[in-house]
């Protein structure tokens, strides 16, 4: 029998017949029949199910130890939504919480304001990522089964670390000089306090706590301070020798009549509590979570069933799996028809089953993500039920896709065996194309390969290269507005931020990260180092509150030597500074990495006109630095004129107005609003300084009770509060508004409102 005879016996007849015909023997044919015996016909449908189970198995638990028992997972599901910054820019500032985080922060003895911006400083995101991971790492390691007990404690040394940065930043220089140390010894400092709070505590009375002078009004509130932790009976024996100290300044005295009800409430066993409770929470600076949810009626039984499933499942289960999928392989591959590559395909079409009962199981939990996560309480704040939903979303999204994922593997494998195993050679089909068809088979693909090549190398490079077109502060629009026409985010106190340490800051990132996020006008304070002497001036000046100013000259007093150079400072370099031409170094880099972008800088100018001008020529900004025409009613010309100029950096002057003839008074050209706003509903459009009818507007727009509100800033910063203030000024002021000054820019969004106000503007 010729080849292509067998061949086709065996297309139509099947493989019995294909071996009939190929002249194989009886016998051989009788060795096979037991495969189509019907205990093993039922056998092998029994097995490929048991396969596809086991398919199901290996494929879901392989993706669980990738998804839900891997730290991994829920820092990327975390980072995808910008967790920890959302925290702080979003739910910690959100206008439904604020009853009750003003409630909270009203208790303490500290400006609200104070709390609030220094928040990101002592517990920066960094750090809340830090005690995050850890106790992922923790819980997810209890749910591997790697430990028996669930262990989650708090490491409070990175905020301990931060508060030790912060102390040795504005206090070294009064540690040290009350040591008589050139450098503070901070250990030395805090056993000193210890010591000294274990006199208070013990009735004895401090050593080396200085007098200090007191008014008769403070004599009277100090005393009725401290005599407040007394019991009502014992207070009127207490109070001569309260008042009798602390009249001529020994308040080392008071404490000590005072100190044994001052700790714990109770009299000598008050201090002993405290420490009890000081130890049990931080005890090698870390505090026990799981004791403290235990104590206060939380059960944690959920977990620990939790973990009893993901044991059996990582265990026992898993490793069935793996046996009984081998076995059940083998056991088709032995039972299958007597041609090898046949044999692939009951297999083949498991393993595609078990991908798709894979595939179906994860979808179904995508379809019950409502009833598995269930609601967030109503009670909670909008802003922290959508970071709630949107990582429940994420996290979902994420362990589906990675089940599918799982699931593509075995289903595309099956599906190749399954269709391996039905090939036949069917050699005819290749002989009947001649030397001329493969010729122009050839022909056609070499032609298909180099028009596409030519296409290539033509076309995406083009397409690479962008658009010629100037854009200008990010938009073609705004080329063809007037510098007095277009809008602009202006940061307040830009030099003033978390980044920088500075102590109340206005600001989060540093002035880079600003720009970078979309101001495009900088209100920085130039200063020279105070003297103790000159502290209590310049806060007269800023926008402090009377009682905060009192509390930040008795802080900062003695803080530090006096540093030379030039500096950006708010109010006080005590506080916080940053070096005034390195910050114009990293401005004018800035500009060269971004040459579409025109930037403006108003200067609350603490220092002369020849010294600003003096900093910005080391700084090599001279090339930048746009001239206004000295007549302050010309007119400006478009952002794309001063693009393609390359005079791109404006800087005005609150006080100043030169020598330099690029260094302007602002009030000359420009006009502004009030800035002493206590509430947002107090916020008015009225004349301050500059008057009116000039041709640039600065709308200051950010909260001053007693320093910049963080709670405040995401509200006012909200793009449709933007709006409707800058609609209202521009109304009553006749001119668009061009400066919106915001306090802490990451809040809310002003960039967005500012990008509408452009986009209304007709040049």
């Amino acid at each position: 029998m010729s080849r292509n005879t067998e061949e086709d016996a065996t297309g139509a007849g099947g493989e019995e017949e294909h071996t009939l015909a190929s002249g194989s023997s009886p016998a051989a044919s009788r060795r096979g029949h037991w495969r189509r015996a019907r205990w093993v016909v039922a056998a092998r449908a029994l097995t490929a199910v048991l396969a596809v189970l086991c398919v199901t198995v290996l494929a879901t638990v392989s993706t669980l130890r990738t998804t839900a028992l891997d730290r991994g997972y829920y820092q990327q599901v975390l980072d995808d939504e910008r967790a920890y910054d959302r925290l702080y820019d979003e739910v910690l500032v959100d206008p439904e919480a604020q009853p009750v985080t003003r409630s909270l922060l009203a208790r303490l003895p500290v400006p609200e304001s104070v709390v609030t911006a220094n928040l990101k400083t002592v517990l920066p995101p960094a750090t809340v990522r830090e005690l995050t991971d850890e106790q992922i790492a923790a819980v997810t390691a209890y749910l591997r089964g790697e430990t028996d007990t669930l262990a989650v404690s708090v490491d409070l040394t990175p905020v301990l670390a931060n508060l030790d940065k912060l102390a040795e930043l504005y206090l070294s220089g009064l540690v040290s000089q009350a040591q008589g140390r050139e450098k503070a010894d901070f250990p030395a400092a805090v056993k000193s306090v210890e010591a000294a709070l274990e006199d208070v505590a013990a009735g004895r009375r401090p050593a080396d706590l200085p007098t200090v002078e007191l008014s008769d009004s403070a004599v009277k509130n100090v005393s009725e301070l401290l005599l407040s932790a007394v019991p009502k009976g014992e207070r009127a024996a207490l109070r001569p020798q309260i008042e009798a100290a602390l009249g001529v300044g020994d308040v080392a005295t008071a404490l000590a009549a005072a100190g044994p009800h001052l700790v714990g409430g109770r009299a000598g066993d008050g201090a002993q509590e405290g420490e009890r409770e000081l130890l049990r929470l931080t005890e090698g600076g870390r505090w026990n979570v799981v004791d403290d949810l235990e104590s206060t009626g939380m059960h944690l039984g959920a977990l620990q069933s939790a973990q009893d499933v993901t044991r059996l499942a990582l265990g026992r289960v898993y490793t069935l799996a793996v046996v009984l999928g081998v076995l059940s392989v083998a056991f088709l591959w032995i039972t299958g028809p007597r041609r090898r590559l046949r044999r692939l395909r009951t297999i083949g079409w498991s393993l595609a089953a078990g991908g798709l009962l894979t595939a179906g199981l994860f979808q179904a939990v995508r379809w019950k993500a409502d009833g598995l996560w269930g609601q967030a309480p109503g009670s909670w704040p909008p802003s922290l039920a959508a970071l709630v939903e949107d990582l429940e979303s994420t996290a979902l999204e994420t362990l589906t896709l990675a089940g599918f994922s799982a699931a593509l593997v075995p289903l595309v494998a099956g599906l190749s065996m399954a269709a391996l195993s039905s090939v036949r050679r069917r050699p005819r089909a290749a002989r009947s194309l001649t030397a001329r068809g493969r010729t122009k088979l050839l022909a056609g693909m070499s032609a298909v390969t180099t028009t596409a090549v030519v296409l290539g190398v033509t076309f995406v490079p083009a397409a690479a290269s962008g658009s010629e077109e100037m854009y200008c502060n990010g938009s073609r629009q705004s080329c063809e507005l007037r510098y007095d026409q277009a809008a602009y985010v202006a940061t307040h106190n830009a030099m003033s931020t978390t980044a920088d340490r500075f102590i109340s800051p206005l600001q989060d990132g540093d002035i880079t990260a600003q720009l970078d996020n979309g101001a495009r006008a900088l209100l920085v304070d130039t200063h020279t180092w105070e003297r103790p002497d000159q502290i209590a001036e310049r806060l007269k000046l800023s926008e402090f509150a009377p009682d905060m100013r009192e509390e930040i000259t008795g802080l900062l007093d003695r803080s530090h030597q006096s540093r030379p150079g030039l500096w950006l400072c708010h109010a006080v370099c005590r506080g916080g500074a940053i070096p005034l031409v390195d910050t114009l170094r990293d401005i004018g880099s800035w500009l060269d990495e971004h040459p579409g972008e025109v930037v403006t800088l108003i200067v609350q100018d603490g220092i002369s006109g020849e010294r600003t001008a003096s900093a910005f020529h080391q700084a090599g900004l001279d090339r930048l630095l746009f001239t206004p025409d000295d007549d302050p009613q010309a007119a400006w010309p478009t952002l794309g004129q001063m693009v393609e100029d390359d005079k791109r950096l404006v800087v005005f002057a609150e006080h100043a107005d030169g020598p330099a003839d690029w260094y302007r008074n602002f009030y000359r050209y420009g006009m502004e609003t009030p800035y002493a706003f206590a509430r947002p509903e107090d916020m008015t459009c009225e004349q301050n300084r500059g008057g009116e009818g000039k041709r640039l507007f600065l709308m200051n727009h950010f909260i001053t009770s007693g320093g910049g509100s963080r709670i405040d800033a995401r509200q006012v910063n909200a793009e449709d509060f933007v709006l409707d203030r800058a609609r209202r000024c521009e109304a009553e002021r006749g001119h668009p508004v061009n400066f919106v000054a915001v306090d802490f820019a990451n809040l809310g969004d002003a960039a967005a409102a500012v990008h509408t106000l452009n986009a209304r503007r007709d040049p």
